[in-house]
């Protein structure tokens, strides 16, 4: 399980989705999103960008301990089933 950053934002969205996108080259796809204390609207645009690497690659993200910040975000950009997370699976993560 690959833990991420602790924030996710404009100024280091380009460096935090590269580093996801080199673990998920080498076959890693479970995210641990519990450290993730500071987002923006990066966060979701990092998201979708290592879901749709995980997607090329014949692979499912799952994405864990998704923070309730992190949450209203996808939801109000409607792209958490894009995430793989569906109103009732969101609440698990």
């Amino acid at each position: 399980m690959y833990q991420t950053s602790r924030e996710i934002n404009l100024q280091n969205a380009v460096s935090v989705a590269q580093a996801g996108l080199s673990v998920i080259a080498k076959g890693e796809t479970v995210f641990d999103l519990s450290a993730l204390a500071v987002v923006d609207s990066s966060a979701v645009a990092v998201m979708l960008d290592w879901q749709r690497a995980a997607s090329v690659a014949g692979r499912a993200m799952e994405f864990h301990s998704v923070s309730a910040n992190l949450l209203s975000l996808i939801s109000l950009y409607g792209v958490a089933d894009l995430l793989g997370m569906t109103p009732s699976s969101a609440e698990r993560h």
